[in-house]
């Protein structure tokens, strides 16, 4: 359920920006989607982070990993983190069920 939510969120942000032809922010846009969702995982704590991602800076967030990309923007079907978002996978899917 939360990855629906998180989902929908993202759906409305790339929906409102396109309609108001705004370019993306990384702090206004999408560091605020994050933070409530995936920060507690992936933010500055470097403790707690896990898997070593780090999704609160944009040098995180936009730069390979692995061979894939955390956040390619204007193209979400080439971002990993949304790629997780709507994935049916248990394994996969982020935030975790």
């Amino acid at each position: 359920m939360r990855s629906c939510a998180l989902a929908l969120s993202f759906l409305h942000l790339s929906c409102a920006l396109v309609l108001s032809a705004t370019v993306p922010d990384f702090n206004r846009d999408i560091r605020p989607l994050l933070s409530e969702n995936c920060f507690s995982c992936h933010g500055f704590d470097e403790k707690s982070r896990k898997a070593k991602l780090r999704l609160d800076t944009p040098e995180g967030a936009y730069t390979e990993r692995d061979g894939a990309v955390p956040v390619t923007p204007g193209e979400p079907m080439k971002s990993e983190v949304w790629l997780r978002i709507i994935s049916d996978a248990e394994d996969e899917v982020m935030p975790p069920p």
